[in-house]
Parts: structure tokens; C-alpha cells; sequence
């Protein structure tokens, strides 16, 4: 074959064959969430003491916000790394639906996560769901949401829907990647023998700390033998640095510690919730 013919084909293979660049990973946030000691920073009341609220420059007042997970017997949803919530929040217009899927950070190693969440769908073209790194004591987990809303028409204050209508808006409301990620409708298929698990009425406070809001939530979740109730009192921050979320965790824990308020154990409210509902 002549030199011309030959590069004439291989420029036309090429063209007729470009390469596809695969889309760089999703760029996350950070939330720092630490525990802290319920017995050392809540009254008798289950109320923050007076010196917490001080320090943190926070009101007295708070905000109130219900929560509940939908998941059927089996927790199928769960086991498959999704939570479908609905939340409302105190003075809230609507209740607000969010599907998060979970990915564990293994050896701290983030881009590894967010790799494996691109192989499946997730990635810097996503615009409609939002990457959240969650930095616990010694755990990090990399969540991708999907935020949307349904209408609290007819009910009062922080009161959620029964497990009727809570089935019909995340059913309404159920995106893509959710519903299809067993096969086709699996999402909405399991949420339609779904079940309630909680409600959970949380209360936050709302300051700061290091130049940074702060947030301070109890979370009142029913106890390990089913009993009475546990008490969660989670501080948290965001930041999108990745070098500051880790610089402010290690300056966190030694300033609750040096309070005698830090509770070294990784937050696990949803696990909780699904275990004990």
C-alpha cells in the first residue's frame, strides 16, 4: 500500500474512533461530625448546659427537626448503601426528601471512594446530586444526595407524613440512579413494601467555633433494648477544604477533650435508627 493510502486509512480510523475521555470524579465538601458526652454537656432536662451554649456562643433557643427513614423489613434500601429520608424542619415550608447513597473511605483514602462512585454513575457531569465527605472520630464516608421536596399541606409544625403518603413522596419523587439501581424500578418496588424507621425529633443549636458555624444536635433515639431512650449529641462543621476539615477535626477533639465534653466513638445515628425502629 502506498505511504499516502496507508496514513489516509489510519487517519480516517481515527477519526472515525475518537477517544473518549472518562469525566474526572466529583468534588466533595467535608463535615466534621464528633460526639459528644451526653452525660457531661446535657442537663437533667436533656437540654445543652448553659456552659455549652456559652461557649459556642449559641441562643438558648433551638431548632426542631423531625426525621424517619423508609426501608423495607429486610432494610434492602440500607444494605444496597441508600437511605430515602424525609425530614421537616421547624418553620419549614415543605418536608424535604433526600436519597443518599453511602460509600466507606477505606485507609482514609478519599479519591479511591469517589473513583469507585464514578465507576458507578457519579461523577463530575452530575450536577444534581452533591458529594459529602463525613469526617467522623476515625471513620470518613463519602455520601452523594439527592435533595427534593413534597408538599406538607395539611400537616402542623415538625409532623411527618404516615407510612402511606411517606411511600407516595419518595415513590413521586424517586430519581434515576435510586430507582434503578438493583434493575429496573428497584428503588421505587422497595419502597412500596416499605416501612417507617422512627421518627426521630431532633433539636440543633446553632454558634460558632474557630471563626466557623457550629452546630451542636440531640438526637433522642430509642435504646439498644428498646426501653427508654439514648441520648446522641453530635457537633458538627463544614468547610470544602479537605486540609482545613482535617486541620479544625484535630483542633476539635483536643478542645472537647480539654472540656472533659468529647466522646471518642464515630457517629453512627442512621445505623442506630435503622437498628433500633
Amino acid at each position: 500500500m502506498p505511504a499516502y493510502r496507508f496514513l489516509t486509512t489510519a487517519l480516517f480510523a481515527l477519526c472515525s474512533n475518537p477517544i473518549v475521555m472518562a469525566a474526572s470524579n466529583m468534588v466533595p465538601n467535608y463535615e466534621v461530625k464528633l460526639l459528644m458526652n451526653p452525660t457531661a454537656v446535657l442537663g437533667t432536662d436533656n437540654k445543652l448546659k448553659p456552659t455549652v451554649l456559652s461557649t459556642f456562643a449559641m441562643p438558648t433557643s433551638v431548632t426542631k427537626m423531625n426525621v424517619q427513614f423508609l426501608d423495607t423489613n429486610a432494610k434492602d434500601i440500607y444494605n444496597a448503601g441508600w437511605s430515602p429520608r424525609i425530614r421537616k424542619m421547624e418553620g419549614g415550608s415543605n418536608f424535604e426528601l433526600t436519597y443518599k447513597k453511602r460509600y466507606t473511605v477505606t485507609n482514609d483514602n478519599i479519591n479511591a471512594a469517589l473513583t469507585t462512585a464514578n465507576g458507578e454513575g457519579f461523577d463530575s457531569t452530575t450536577t444534581t446530586y452533591d458529594a459529602q465527605i463525613e469526617w467522623g472520630y476515625q471513620k470518613k464516608t463519602l455520601s452523594i444526595s439527592r435533595d427534593k421536596t413534597a408538599s406538607d399541606a395539611g400537616y402542623s409544625g415538625t409532623d411527618l407524613p404516615g407510612t402511606s403518603a411517606s411511600r407516595s413522596m419518595l415513590i413521586s419523587e424517586a430519581p434515576d440512579k435510586f430507582n434503578n439501581w438493583l434493575g429496573n424500578n428497584w428503588g421505587t418496588d422497595s419502597l412500596s413494601v416499605s416501612r417507617i424507621f422512627g421518627p426521630v425529633l431532633a433539636k440543633r443549636s446553632i454558634g460558632t467555633w474557630s471563626g466557623l458555624q457550629f452546630y451542636v444536635e440531640v438526637w433522642p433515639i430509642k435504646n439498644a433494648a428498646g426501653t427508654g431512650t439514648e441520648y446522641i449529641v453530635e457537633a458538627s462543621f463544614k468547610t470544602d477544604s479537605s486540609a482545613t476539615a482535617s486541620a479544625k477535626h484535630d483542633e476539635l477533639v483536643t478542645f472537647l477533650t480539654g472540656k472533659g465534653w468529647f466522646l471518642a466513638q464515630d457517629s453512627l445515628k442512621t445505623q442506630l435508627i435503622m437498628d433500633r425502629y
